[in-house]
């Protein structure tokens, strides 16, 4: 199942390709398939938060803006070898931040609730 995040639609994101503490708007359209998500987990900002656009600007998160972070499957998941003085390495797995502001709780409710069509609860 795809879920398809619309441009312009007051949706800020997150991912690691970035650089820690930034956000971004969306501003194309994307398709996300949830069968390479692993793990999905929704949360609400409770102080406000300072992150950066890609220009180093602020941005404000506020209280009560809602969270989708989505982790991927190993599948899509990068290795970073010869971390430290050790010759191991480390996976990381891509995730997904969409920060939905407070004035946004559609969208959030919608695709939430789409989520949960799919979920089932023990």
């Amino acid at each position: 199942m795809f879920i398809k995040i619309k441009k312009n639609c007051g949706i800020f994101m997150e991912h690691n390709g970035m650089e820690q503490n930034h956000i971004i708007p969306v501003t194309s359209n994307f398709l996300i398939n949830l069968n390479h998500a692993a793990e999905i987990s929704f949360y609400t900002i409770k102080e406000t938060k300072t992150r950066f656009d890609l220009e180093g600007h602020e941005i404000n998160v506020p209280p009560h803006t809602r969270v989708i972070h989505m982790q991927m499957t190993y599948r899509h998941s990068s290795i970073k070898e010869r971390i430290g003085d050790t010759k191991s390495s480390v996976v990381e797995r891509n995730y997904y931040k969409f920060y939905f502001m407070p004035e946004e709780m559609g969208q959030y409710e919608q695709l939430r609730g789409h989520i949960e069509n799919h979920v089932l609860n023990l």
